[in-house]
């Protein structure tokens, strides 16, 4: 099964509800290895479209030049 893609702001949005569970404690153990592991995976996403974006925009300005 493909993944759903999401979007930056949604991946934020996520990276920061949890890690405000973390925060207040309101995480058991069995939840928190899985929930830092789902941070780690919106990380990843985050960064590849921040790195996409910026080659894209590059790319622009480049052109732009010529």
């Amino acid at each position: 099964m493909a993944a759903k893609k999401i979007s930056y702001s949604e991946a934020m949005a996520e990276i920061e509800e949890i890690l405000e569970k973390i925060e207040n404690e309101e995480l058991d153990v069995d939840e928190l290895a899985e929930k830092v592991k789902r941070v780690s995976v919106l990380l990843k996403t985050c960064k590849e479209k921040l790195t996409k974006t910026n080659e894209q925009v590059e790319q622009i300005l480049k052109e732009m030049e010529d």
